[in-house]
């Protein structure tokens, strides 16, 4: 008998306001947030909202809904849409990390 390992997927979802983006720049993106589930496995959705009002400096927020916590939040602006994601989810990684320090911790 084999071991069933059910694989959840996580709903990513990329918004944009003012503006446009690219499908190459939202696949980017997608690619990129996708990352986050590789660190913590009850990721549920993830929402990433650009706004290019300000071309000179965009901001990108990014919500991580995980099962049984609160939404994990990051925002940043800067010069470009890719550097203010990746600043994002620095600022997500340090977050979900933290958090999973937080319940290893409490179940020791």
């Amino acid at each position: 008998m084999g071991i069933y390992i059910e694989e959840l997927t996580v709903q990513i979802s990329i918004s944009v306001r003012h503006g446009h983006l690219s499908e190459k720049s939202q696949d980017k993106i997608r690619a990129k947030v996708e990352k986050l589930s590789r660190l913590f496995d009850r990721l549920a959705a993830i929402t990433v909202t650009v706004d290019v009002e300000d071309e000179a400096s965009p901001s990108v927020d990014l919500r991580v809904s995980a099962e049984h916590k609160h939404d994990f939040v990051a925002s940043d602006r800067a010069e470009s849409v890719m550097a203010a994601v990746d600043r994002c989810i620095h600022k997500m990684e340090q977050q979900i990390r933290k958090y999973k320090e937080k319940i290893q911790d409490h179940h020791r």
